[in-house]
C-alpha cells in the first residue's frame, strides 16, 4: 500500500546534475550507500513510460504515483526524503574528450547533445552518422541508451555499429570501460554495444567512442508521392535491382498513401548518376519523382522529425521488411484511433512509428492489441515507447515478452543487483 508519507515523498524527486565523471561516480556511490532508486535523463527526446515526468511504477505492479516534474540541482542531496526517487541529469557532461581526424575517432561525454557534436566535427569534414530527431535536444548518452535512429540507419545502421568505446558508471559507483579508441577492437567484453538500448538498466552511461564518417560533399532527396505501402516495397526493390545505395528512405504520411524519400548522399557526381538512375527506374515504374535539395531538401527532413515525436502517443512497430503492406494496413487502426495520428515508414527496415494524441485508451488500446496480433507471426513486434497512463495500463509497454528476457534479468542482476536503477524498464512476464 502506498502511504500519504510515501505518495508525497515520491512526489519531489531530487535532481543531481554532475560536472565530472569523478563526480557522477562519486554521487553513484553515495546513492548506493543510501539506496536510492536512480533514473537517468539527458534531452529528454526518447521519453519512457516510468520515466521522470509519468511517474516510475513497474508494469504490473500497483499503481504509485511518480514524479511530475524534477527540481533542484547539483550536490549529493543526501537530505532528501528517503522515499524519493534521484534523476541524474547528463547535461552538464558536454564535453569532447578527444578528437582524432585522422583515425575518424571521437571520445565524448554523454551529455553533448548530437547537434553540438556535428557542429565541432564540421570544420573537420566529418560526421557521426547518426540522425535520431531532436538532435539539439538529443544527448550522446541519450542515444546509447535508448538505441535511437532516424533513416540513415538504411545505410550507416545502428549505434551498435558506430560505438566503439564507452564508460559506465555502475550502480555501486565504480567505473567500468569497455571497448577502445580504435575501430576494430577485439578483446574483451563488448560493454560499449551491451549499453546500447539499456535504457539506464544498467548504468550510467557517462562517456562514449564513435567512428566517424566523412561529411557528404553532395545531399539530394528524391520523392515519390501517392505511394501504397505495396508500392512503397517495390521501389525499394527497384532500387535494390538497380544496384543503388540510398543513405535514408523513408515513407511519410500522404492522405491514405504515403509520400516516399529517397537520400542520395556522397560527392557530387556520384549522387548526380544515382539520382539520374533512380528517376529512371521510377519512370520505368509508371511514377513520376521529384528532386529536392537545399532548403526543399532540409524542409522535408524536418517533417519527417516533426512526425517522428508528434503527440503524447508513440508506439514503434518491427516487421519483416517484404511484409510492410500487411503491417501498414494493422498499424492504420492505431493512427486513426489517435488525434492526428500518422505512421512513419521504414520500407528498407521494416520498422515503423505510429505518433498522435491520445483520445479513446480503450480504442487505442484494442487497436494496439490488433496490430500486435497481426505482426507476430514474423516475428514482429509494436513498443510503446511513450504513452500517458490510460493506454499503458490498457495495453502494457510491450506485448510480446521478447525471448530474449531471462538474459536481460541475468545481466541486470549482475549489474545492479539491488535493482535500483531505471525501474519499470525492463518487460514483465515470462519468455517464451
Amino acid at each position: 500500500m502506498v502511504t500519504q508519507a510515501t505518495t508525497e515523498a515520491r512526489a519531489a524527486p531530487v535532481e543531481l546534475a554532475p560536472t565530472s565523471l569523478d563526480e557522477a561516480a562519486a554521487m553513484m556511490l553515495q546513492l548506493a550507500h543510501d539506496k536510492r532508486v536512480v533514473t537517468f535523463a539527458g534531452g529528454g527526446t526518447e521519453p519512457w513510460p516510468g520515466g521522470p515526468g509519468e511517474g516510475w511504477r513497474a508494469q504490473g505492479q500497483a499503481d504509485e504515483p511518480g514524479p511530475e516534474r524534477a527540481g533542484g540541482s547539483g550536490g549529493l542531496a543526501s537530505s532528501a526524503p528517503p522515499n524519493s526517487m534521484v534523476v541524474l541529469r547528463t547535461t552538464r557532461l558536454d564535453r569532447i574528450r578527444e578528437h582524432a581526424p585522422a583515425d575518424q575517432i571521437v571520445i565524448a561525454e554523454a551529455g553533448l547533445t548530437l547537434a553540438a557534436l556535428q557542429r565541432q566535427l564540421a570544420p573537420h569534414r566529418q560526421r557521426l552518422a547518426l540522425d535520431p530527431p531532436l538532435p539539439d535536444r538529443a544527448t550522446l548518452g541519450g542515444i546509447v541508451a535508448a538505441g535511437s535512429f532516424g533513416p540513415r540507419r538504411t545505410r550507416t545502421g545502428t549505434v551498435r555499429d558506430l560505438i566503439i568505446g564507452a564508460t559506465m558508471i555502475r550502480a555501486d559507483g565504480a567505473v567500468a570501460r569497455g571497448g577502445g579508441k580504435v575501430v576494430k577492437n577485439v578483446a574483451g567484453f563488448d560493454l560499449p554495444r551491451l549499453l546500447c538500448g539499456s535504457q539506464g538498466t544498467l548504468g550510467l552511461v557517462a562517456e562514449v567512442a564513435f567512428r566517424l564518417h566523412p561529411l557528404p560533399e553532395r545531399s539530394e532527396t528524391v520523392v515519390v508521392d501517392a505511394v501504397d505501402a505495396a508500392g512503397a516495397w517495390s521501389l525499394v526493390r527497384a532500387v535494390r535491382e538497380a544496384q543503388l545505395e540510398p543513405a535514408a528512405v523513408a515513407a511519410l504520411p500522404q492522405g491514405e498513401r504515403f509520400q516516399v524519400a529517397f537520400r542520395f548522399e556522397g560527392f557530387g557526381p556520384g549522387v548526380r548518376d544515382q539520382v539520374e538512375r533512380f528517376l529512371g527506374r521510377v519512370t520505368f515504374e509508371g511514377r513520376r519523382g521529384e528532386r529536392l535539395d537545399g532548403d526543399g531538401e532540409a524542409a522535408l527532413w524536418a517533417r519527417h522529425d516533426e512526425l517522428r515525436t508528434a503527440g503524447d502517443v508513440r508506439a514503434r512497430a518491427t516487421f519483416l521488411p517484404a511484409g510492410g503492406a500487411a503491417a501498414m494496413a494493422a498499424l492504420r487502426p492505431l493512427a486513426d484511433a489517435l488525434g492526428g495520428g500518422a505512421i512513419v515508414h521504414y520500407p528498407t527496415l521494416g520498422i515503423a512509428f505510429v505518433t498522435g494524441t491520445l483520445q479513446d485508451p480503450t480504442a487505442a488500446a484494442r487497436a494496439l492489441a490488433g496490430a500486435r496480433r497481426a505482426v507476430a507471426p514474423g516475428n514482429g513486434a509494436v513498443v510503446l515507447a511513450a504513452a500517458p497512463a490510460p493506454l499503458r495500463d490498457q495495453a502494457g509497454l510491450f506485448g510480446v515478452v521478447p525471448p530474449a528476457l531471462q538474459v536481460m534479468r541475468r545481466l541486470k542482476a549482475a549489474f545492479d543487483p539491488d535493482g535500483r536503477l531505471a525501474p519499470g524498464r525492463l518487460p514483465e512476464g515470462s519468455a517464451p
